[in-house]
């Protein structure tokens, strides 16, 4: 696949791409022999990987370590293992305070669905409720 082919793929720029290879986030993709690049099925995971990781906030200094480690083999698993399960960690307490947010507005929310016009002119007025 060609870069274009994997940026319309995954909704991802291609400079983005590029850049993600350039740091480190990709591991190195293969060249044709004209020097395109030429990302496999196992690249385009990668990058679907990397997008899910990225919009649920996992840092960018994390996956790269990840990849780092990967490229390293088998002996690195456990580590890798670590990894995610920090970072789950994180993702967890990151939608806890969402969580606690959402809520918060749906208060917010259900509050102005039952304010009562009437009641609150009356209050205003200095007709009180009783």
């Amino acid at each position: 696949m060609t870069i274009a082919e994997v940026s319309r793929a995954c909704s991802i720029p291609v400079d983005t791409l590029r850049y993600y290879e350039r740091i480190g986030l990709l591991p190195p993709v293969n060249r044709s022999k004209s020097g395109f690049r030429d990302y496999t099925e196992s690249d385009r995971q990668w990058v679907s990987f990397i997008k899910c990781m990225r919009a649920a906030g996992i840092p960018v200094e994390a996956l790269i370590d990840y990849v780092a480690l990967f490229q390293q083999g088998d002996t690195t698993r456990e580590a890798r293992r670590q990894l995610l399960v920090e970072q789950r960690e994180a993702l967890r307490g990151r939608v806890e305070e969402l969580q606690k947010t959402l809520d918060y507005l749906t208060e917010k929310i259900r509050r102005y669905d039952e304010w009562n016009p009437a009641a609150e002119e009356r209050l205003l007025s200095g007709g009180g409720e009783g």
